[in-house]
């Protein structure tokens, strides 16, 4: 199955460049792009793909509107790609903001192009790309800005989940993988998985990226803890 990607960057060689690398791709099927967010969502909404990379810093429409109504589009609009932000920036005030609209995950540019490749191939998957080393620093370091209240409605939907559930929810806000919460928790790496599942499922979550951003805003996981 062929994943169709749309590049919205203000940058043309980029563009470019992100282009001719992804097209090379057997599996994967670049369908356009566009320089600004503005002309990115209407492109979107034309071409359907499956996973936008989008920019964070563009003239007339930013990379976190655009990323907003995507995935929040208007009445009338079903369609809504997974959404993966380029920065410069390894942590930037933005790509949190757009985490918590509901981006998969965030990727730097002058990351090795093998790294661009598995990054749309996991977003498209429908897994988030938040890197364990990655998850520690931009989430903890956002968090201390945003100190936010444990809401009530929060600690109810927390209340919903099983205290293994539980468990590895503050594993992923922590920054483990897969494989280490597996060791961390003595199970098998498949069991973490459905865990995972049905975690996003009673939070009603759309990835691991919102399951961070829940952890820590719901109060199950402070900045400072380790």
């Amino acid at each position: 199955m062929t994943t169709r990607v749309i590049i919205v960057d203000d940058q043309a060689m980029v563009r470019a460049g992100f282009a001719a690398l992804l097209s090379a791709q057997s599996d994967i099927d670049v369908v356009g792009d566009a320089p600004d967010g503005v002309q990115g969502v209407e492109l979107s909404r034309r071409t359907h793909p499956d996973v936008v990379l989008m920019d964070v810093r563009m003239p007339e429409m930013d990379g976190l509107e655009a990323a907003r109504q995507l995935l929040g589009p208007p009445p009338g609009v079903s369609h809504r790609p997974k959404v993966l932000m380029l920065t410069t920036f390894d942590v930037d005030d933005y790509v949190y903001e757009a985490l918590r609209a509901g981006a998969s995950g965030f990727l730097l540019k002058d990351a090795p192009p093998a790294d661009l490749i598995s990054a749309v191939r996991v977003v498209a998957g429908g897994e988030a790309l938040l890197a364990p080393s990655v998850t520690r620093r931009l989430i903890a370091d956002f968090a201390r800005q945003r100190p936010a209240p444990r809401k009530e409605s929060t600690a109810l939907r927390l209340n919903g989940l099983t205290p293994r559930e539980t468990e590895v929810l503050e594993l992923i806000a922590r920054g483990l993988s897969n494989q280490e919460i597996a060791e961390a928790l003595v199970l098998a790496e498949q069991t973490v998985k459905t865990h995972i599942g049905r975690v996003l499922a009673k939070l009603a979550l759309r990835d691991r990226a919102q399951a961070v951003i829940f952890a820590y805003e719901s109060g199950l996981v402070s900045p400072g803890d380790h």
